[in-house]
């Protein structure tokens, strides 16, 4: 059996990182960026070391970059701004969560209108953490690596591979940057609207007003469009969690280096047939151990990675949900408590005014005895001398005692309260 020997190319990339993207033609430097005719628009393309560039191309040009049918550039537009997707294409993930748009490739990260102030953090994330995972990424890549010589292909080491599934693949680390900006952001906004809702409800609750009700009605509307938002993304994330295969299409890294290693070991078996033997010679001396990470690690069905860092995120999503609907509970608490008072305060006006119309019956009966009497017909007691006092006074009596008597009787019915 021929003696397998191990040596290093001088200017070898290793596969388990792939190779820097070329320079988009478009691109421009740094301090300024070259605008192009209509339909062009504002990208950032950064690598996984950290460096990045402006730029201005057209759809076209990005299309051709990433390899993703023009109907996926259409999710990244104006029309669905307001949606929340993440998909997976055979060798990008389109990304579109609130205002970050991005589409993440093995090597780089393309960022659409990368200045505006809410995409700013993001930016800056990513260029203050990808080049630090990117050199322990790198060294624990260029540690564990092996080539056959027969075919001058590299190959990753079985015992190295342990030491990858502690560091997430690119596109999972700017995916994980991206989700925590996004969630921060909702955090935020949850927790200012937690600041104006509180106080513009306990004052509502204390006096009643047009102002007071045009604040809590303005807060109710932010509050319904800020829960959309949440319940979107968090719809998303769970929606992937559903579904393993979509899951597994979003490991870009590990389809590079399987696509990598299916050419090395066609290329190896087509060069020579003594490194067949070689290599299983190689491959049953290590160690068991080792030989299952690695299994692991190219498993098209394991997505336990991803699947932690989507349910870390739906969880905190899921208690941003939960601090909207108790800001919710609390506005519909106060507007029943609101509606408690105006309820009462108008029972109190209908018994205000049962009370006036029981009164105006009485007045109206003295009111007809006037009437009456007031009428020019022979009468002996027009020629009394004093019986006019003693009529509007035994009148008065009587109007008196039939308004306590209605008055009684509507509370014996209940119409007024006690």
């Amino acid at each position: 059996m021929g003696k397998l020997t191990f040596r290093r190319r001088k200017k070898a990339v290793p596969p388990l990182m792939p190779p820097p993207p070329p320079a988009i033609e478009a691109a421009t430097s740094k301090a300024a960026v070259k605008k192009k005719a209509g339909g062009a628009r504002l990208w950032m393309r950064m690598d996984r070391l950290g460096q990045s560039e402006l730029i201005e191309c057209d759809k076209s040009v990005i299309i051709k970059r990433v390899s993703i049918p023009a109907r996926d550039l259409r999710i990244l537009g104006p029309i669905f701004s307001q949606s929340s997707s993440i998909l997976a294409r055979e060798k990008a993930m389109i990304v579109n969560l609130e205002f970050i748009r991005a589409i993440v490739t093995a090597e780089e990260v393309l960022l659409l209108d990368p200045l505006r102030p809410e995409v700013l953090p993001f930016v800056d994330q990513l260029r203050r953490q990808l080049p630090q995972k990117s050199l322990s990424y790198n060294a624990v890549s260029q540690d564990n690596e092996m080539q056959s010589p027969a075919a001058g292909q590299w190959l990753p080491n079985p015992e190295g591979a342990e030491g990858l599934q502690d560091e997430l693949p690119f596109e999972f680390q700017v995916l994980e940057m991206a989700l925590e900006v996004v969630c921060t952001y909702l955090d935020s906004s949850v927790a200012e609207l937690e600041r104006d809702a509180y106080p513009a409800l306990d004052e509502l609750a204390i006096s009643v007003s047009t102002k007071n009700l045009e604040h809590v009605r303005s807060l109710k509307s932010n509050l319904t469009r800020l829960l959309a938002r949440v319940q979107k993304v968090r719809d998303e994330i769970e929606h992937l969690l559903d579904d393993n295969e979509d899951m597994a299409q979003l490991y870009l890294t590990r389809k590079w280096i399987q696509n990598q290693q299916n050419e090395a070991l066609a290329n190896a078996a087509a060069a020579s047939n003594s490194i067949v033997p070689a290599l299983g010679h190689f491959r049953r001396v290590s160690s068991t151990r080792s030989g299952s990470v690695l299994s692991n690690y190219l498993n098209d069905q394991d997505v336990e990675d991803l699947e932690m860092l989507l349910e870390a995120y739906f969880m905190q999503l899921d208690g941003t949900r939960n601090k909207i609907l108790s800001v919710r509970e609390y506005i519909d608490d106060t507007e029943d408590y609101v509606n408690i008072q105006l309820d009462n305060q108008r029972n109190e006006l209908i018994q205000l005014q049962l009370t006036l119309t029981i009164a105006s019956f009485a007045v109206a009966v003295e009111t007809a005895l006037a009437g009456i009497f007031g009428m020019n017909i022979p009468c002996t007691l027009y020629n009394t001398n004093g019986i006019f006092g003693e009529v509007v006074g035994i009148m008065t009596a009587f109007s008196v005692v039939l308004f306590f008597l209605v008055f009684a009787y509507a509370r014996w019915k209940k119409l007024l309260g006690s």
